[in-house]
């Protein structure tokens, strides 16, 4: 990667652990960036998975692979993903911050990370760290310290938001068609999306007809780091939507790419 190049930023819709499993259309997906993207110097990514009151860093310099789930089969229990951390490139990170971070060497990565990790970079040669999901900050807040962290991208730091613009487990049905308040809410991010609406998808709630966004996010940290991903994005760079469906008729798997 050339000193001018910028790193692409990623929002990926991860749904279920057994993505991790599959081949499927989402996982080859997963597979082809990883083959396309320029090499990262380091992946930072942010998980609805590892939520906090205040920000906190994983400085760990060989993170263990947390598998936070339960009732899937054995061989996902049995899946590491051992990738080295980035302590030294982390503790930069979080000076670089206009917040408080508190630093974590005990943190591993949670199955919102590696389950796609799996899939981006196989060889889990690539150092990898996460940044936690701040239940102390609202949705503008977290776009600010998008904003500070975009810098890191033209350092060679890939930054990874993994979550979902739909998200309500006690909605799923397998085998089911989109359910119609989901469809609503996924397409209107869509179209935020595409068309740059950034404060609009930050204020979520008021995207489409009441109570939708409730119906899509019960509880919204699925949906929290798509906000910080946001304000990593740079003026006019090019948006590429990708893996724009529904799952079980409420998991949204729309995932976006910044540059």
């Amino acid at each position: 990667m050339s000193a001018t190049q910028i790193m692409p930023a990623l929002f990926l819709g991860h749904g279920s652990p057994m993505n991790a499993l599959q081949n499927n259309t989402t996982t080859k997906q997963w597979q082809e960036l990883g083959q396309t993207l320029p090499r990262p110097r380091a992946i930072l990514l942010l998980s609805a998975h590892w939520l906090t009151r205040g920000t906190a860093i994983s400085t760990a310099s060989r993170p263990q692979t947390i598998h936070d789930f339960g009732g899937f089969p054995a061989e996902l229990f049995a899946m590491q993903y051992p990738a080295v951390g980035a302590p030294e490139l982390a503790k930069q990170i979080a000076a670089s911050l206009s917040i408080p971070v508190t630093r974590i060497d005990s943190q591993g990565l949670d199955h919102g990370s590696w389950s796609a990790l799996v899939h981006l970079y196989p060889e889990a040669d690539i150092p990898v760290f996460q940044l936690s999901l701040d239940q102390n900050l609202r949705a503008q807040q977290q776009f600010q310290v998008g904003r500070e962290l975009r810098r890191w991208r033209e350092q060679g730091v890939l930054i990874i938001g993994s979550g979902n613009v739909v998200h309500n487990l006690r909605a799923l049905a397998p085998g089911s068609p989109p359910l119609p308040w989901a469809s609503r809410f996924n397409q209107a991010v869509t179209e935020g999306l595409i068309a740059e609406e950034d404060q609009a998808l930050l204020d979520y709630k008021t995207l489409v007809d009441t109570g939708t966004a409730e119906l899509c996010h019960p509880t919204d940290e699925h949906l929290q780091p798509l906000f910080y991903l946001l304000g990593s994005a740079f003026p006019g760079e090019r948006r590429l939507l990708f893996n724009n469906s529904l799952e079980m008729g409420a998991i949204s798997m729309l995932s976006l790419q910044l540059g």
